[in-house]
């Protein structure tokens, strides 16, 4: 006769888990450990994850030495000023047909991106340019320029 006996257990042995038991906390540990990562991500929510663009005004000085009809390109600004016998005047160097920076030359402006040309003035030689290029609000206060990207004129408006 053969018995199946078990070896007697220690009083200092620790009590076995059952296994639902164990289920039901690893269940918790789980929920606990994805509402601290949630926890952490809504502490990061109050701060902006916004970069801070340049104003759309901004002041500029031409050189005294521009010739008449060649582009001032700021830099670092998506504008040509120009200054010529009537006075100076600002036009935008982002192309009306997909918004990509068109370059100057020595006939006006292209656009690298599509090959859309533009006159000095801004207007349209070549498409696929549906629009001239805008001009851009231009005052002067005492020899600086103050240019505001965010405003357009009529083209043909200078400052003296």
């Amino acid at each position: 006769m053969t018995t199946n006996a078990k070896e007697p257990r220690s009083r200092l042995d620790p009590e076995p888990v059952p296994r639902r038991d164990w289920l039901g906390l690893s269940s918790l540990w789980a929920m606990g450990g994805a509402l601290l990562f949630g926890l952490a991500g809504m502490l990061k929510l109050p701060k902006a994850a916004v970069l801070a663009s340049p104003s759309k005004k901004f002041r500029v000085a031409i050189p005294e030495n521009l010739p008449v009809g060649e582009a001032f390109v700021p830099p670092g600004r998506a504008v040509a000023v120009f200054k010529d016998t009537d006075g100076v005047y600002a036009v935008s160097t982002i192309c009306t047909h997909l918004g990509c920076v068109v370059k100057p030359n020595a006939e006006g402006f292209e656009c690298p991106c599509h090959g859309s040309k533009f006159a000095v003035n801004g207007d349209v030689k070549k498409g696929p340019a549906p629009r001239p290029l805008p001009w851009l609000k231009v005052t002067n206060n005492g020899g600086q320029l103050t240019i505001d990207e965010g405003t357009t004129v009529p083209n043909g408006t200078k400052v003296a």
